[in-house]
């Protein structure tokens, strides 16, 4: 059988599926998950409640498999990163969304429903092998790597811009990516909103610079994350994955969304309820 093996990082674990079977999980570093609680009832995560968690994907969604749905109407949450970006879209104060997706790499997407189906669900995606089933599904022409499915935000980036767009909107990892693709130059008509999420676990050094040239950022359950955004008082709305703006244009992009689904405009409450926060911060 073809080579077909997929790794993505899930609720503090990593995971690689082969062949739409789950051949390994790791040991998940944190312990409670609130959204995890909520909404499947597991108080401490164990590799058995992940791997259940992940097999439920698989079935319901086809998640890195040829059954993968990539178009959803429907939002998971109220306001994630998804939903952001398909609100902006829709808006058209953002023309395309650089990101990635299970089975098909670096992808450019233009459509709100593509956006939520593809992101929506997703974690982050470590590496990924090609599906021809769900390339023919986002588009072939919106694939940057067909034949190897390559994660690569800065040609993906690269990509947009020939293809024409200007507002360019980009998911990352909490890595050096972020400050990398921040002084690289482009025309002054291209504008390049980095989107920060799966920021579990990262340094000090790389939270900052999350902040410095990040416009939105998710604190998931990252320690340094959430410390940085007290001391600097940074706009946010929620209590539990709180959503960071990290500038001007960020907070304008999340305040589209808030208004959209008729939520008050957040606020700067600190110190913020820990309450609801994953533990441990890591």
């Amino acid at each position: 059988m073809p080579n077909d093996k997929h790794v993505i990082e899930a609720l503090s674990s990593k995971i690689t599926i082969e062949n739409g079977k789950i051949t390994e999980v790791t040991e998940p570093k944190i312990e409670n998950c609130p959204i995890f609680e909520r909404g499947h009832g597991i108080k401490k995560l164990t590799k058995e409640s992940v791997a259940e968690n992940i097999n439920f994907r698989i079935k319901h969604f086809g998640y890195c498999s040829k059954d993968r749905k990539v178009s959803e109407e429907d939002t998971l949450v109220a306001v994630g990163i998804s939903e952001i970006l398909s609100t902006n879209l829709k808006l058209g104060k953002i023309d395309v969304v650089v990101g990635a997706c299970d089975g098909v790499g670096t992808l450019l997407m233009s459509k709100p429903e593509i956006v939520e189906g593809v992101g929506g669900r997703v974690s982050a995606l470590v590496s990924t092998t090609p599906i021809a089933e769900v390339i023919e599904k986002v588009g072939i022409k919106n694939v940057l790597y067909p034949e190897t499915a390559k994660l690569d935000p800065i040609e993906g980036i690269k990509f947009a811009i020939e293809k024409g767009y200007k507002n360019i909107a980009v998911t990352l990892l909490g890595s050096p990516l972020v400050k990398e693709i921040a002084k690289m130059e482009f025309a002054d008509d291209v504008n390049i909103y980095l989107f920060i999420a799966h920021t579990t676990g990262i340094s000090r050094e790389l939270a900052e610079e999350c902040f410095e040239y990040g416009d939105i950022i998710t604190a998931c359950a990252s320690k340094h994350i959430r410390d940085i955004a007290e001391e600097l008082n940074v706009y946010y709305y929620g209590k539990i994955v709180s959503i960071y703006a990290g500038s001007e244009i960020g907070r304008e992009l999340l305040d589209n969304r808030l208004r959209e689904i008729g939520k008050e405009l957040s606020n700067r409450n600190y110190p913020q309820d820990q309450t609801y926060f994953p533990k441990p911060l890591i």
